[in-house]
């Protein structure tokens, strides 16, 4: 759902952080391998579900608590790789014809971002079922799928010169909407849990703003700062969606209250307020209009935004980090992994204004966490074809994938002509690895300690 794109942190040596869909899992990549990590106690302990000794990899994504992972390497930055990490195995791979900038994942699709174009899979047997072509020039791979499969939207930038935010249905395959959201080109996208809303901020990084996937309407526009232009790394919403997180490359993590109770008022509680209430908000609405009529457009701008409900300074500007809000334990807390090898765990404070109080900061370097290592010597192919060839670049099998997973190659021009793996019943060996495949999408083989011993 959310990772480090424009990957300056590879030639650093840092570490590649991402959270699932749902916020219930840390993906994290250094040089080594990479490793998974329950959030579920994470304000004691972060306990590791899986490791395992790889190339370095440029991304990874975990489909919710599932045991699917979709990664790319350094080493073939043009080939995805989709693993069942429990039964160390390989399902698929395909090959594109640019180097991948972003994979994302829900239950119904994935999403493969090239600089130029998008390919959507469906995720029950891989196949490509569309391909979007000739995009606005995307150098950071910036796009967001929604995690709901009733909201299932694809956004991704419409102009390389302006803010414009381009909404597609993943499941229908046509374009919905398309939001002017900002006068400069965008830095960052996110939707909320649900699908409907989705927020927007732009390269220069000072205001922060909320529409509607569904048509486009503004819901909210909140105020990061005044002093200076910055560049916003990430943006997401709570899983309770009442509050909006973003982060930059400057010290301070900005936590938004979305509060929609004052929209609900003015568009359909009226009825049911006290006539004092309704008069006072009516005066409010007529001052207001009133004393900014004679404002520039800028000013009453500023006036009309929300500012941070909350917000966190941290040591060091210049490192780039991930946040999330979520409930664990019956807690809200703001998590933030950064790519110089740290999660932080923070309370939400109550009060409008104050400061996030740090309750845990976890080293993600530490190999000391409650883990199982396993190394895999030889993977084996789980179910579909491996060596798929997209937009003509050539694929490369497995070692020992042989004839019986031999590659296709894809095809050329069109709307969605991508070739598609064979189906699930094909290819492979092991036991029903389709019912693998289908339980790993589902997520019905929980993942943990115990679970990943006997794989």
């Amino acid at each position: 759902m959310m990772s480090l794109l424009g990957r300056p942190d590879v030639d650093a040596g840092e570490v590649f952080v991402n959270f699932n869909q749902n916020i219930t899992s840390l993906a994290v990549a250094t040089s080594g391998g990479y490793s998974l990590y329950s959030l579920g106690s994470v304000d004691s302990t972060l306990d590791k579900i899986y490791h395992t000794k790889s190339d370095e990899l440029f991304l990874i994504e975990r489909l919710f608590e599932s045991s699917l992972v979709a990664i790319v390497s350094q080493r073939a930055p043009r080939k995805l790789k989709v693993c069942h990490f429990k039964k160390q195995s390989e399902i698929c791979n395909y090959s594109y014809a640019n180097t991948i900038l972003a994979v994302k994942l829900n239950r119904e699709r994935l999403i493969v971002c090239l600089e130029e174009s998008l390919y959507i899979h469906n995720i029950q047997d891989m196949k490509v079922v569309h391909t979007i072509r000739d995009t606005p020039c995307n150098p950071q791979g910036l796009c967001a799928l929604s995690s709901s499969s009733e909201h299932c939207y694809l956004a991704y930038p419409g102009s390389v010169t302006a803010g414009e935010v381009q909404i597609f249905d993943a499941i229908n395959l046509h374009a919905k909407t398309m939001i002017p959201a900002h006068d400069t080109p965008l830095a960052a996208l996110a939707f909320s849990p649900s699908g409907t809303e989705i927020a927007t901020a732009s390269e220069r990084g000072t205001v922060i703003r909320v529409f509607s996937s569904q048509d486009g309407s503004r819901l909210f526009e909140l105020r990061r700062g005044l002093k200076r232009c910055v560049s916003i790394v990430s943006l997401s919403f709570s899983t309770c969606a009442e509050y909006l997180v973003s982060s930059s490359n400057t010290e301070t993590v900005h936590i938004f209250r979305l509060d929609r109770s004052a929209t609900e008022t003015a568009e359909g509680h009226g009825g049911k307020q006290s006539s004092d209430d309704w008069m006072g908000y009516s005066f409010f609405r007529f001052l207001s209009k009133t004393v900014t009529s004679y404002l520039p457009t800028q000013v009453t701008d500023v006036f009309s935004q929300g500012r941070a409900f909350a917000s966190v300074t941290l040591p060091e500007a210049g490192v780039r980090r991930m946040c999330a809000i979520t409930t664990i334990q019956k807690q809200l807390r703001l998590l933030i992994a950064s790519q110089d090898g740290y999660l932080y765990v923070y309370s939400i404070p109550t009060v409008e204004g104050a400061e996030c109080q740090l309750i845990k900061r976890h080293d993600l370097r530490l190999e000391d966490h409650y883990a199982m290592d396993i190394k895999v010597d030889s993977p084996q192919t789980l179910g579909l074809n491996s060596g798929v060839s997209i937009g003509g670049a050539a694929g490369v099998p497995p070692a020992g994938a042989g004839a019986a997973t031999g590659g296709a190659t894809g095809g050329g021009s069109g709307g969605s002509d991508g070739k598609a793996a064979a189906p699930l019943s094909s290819g492979g060996g092991g036991d029903k690895p389709g019912g693998s495949y289908a339980s790993a999408v589902k997520g019905d083989e929980p993942a943990g300690p115990s679970s990943a011993s006997s794989a």
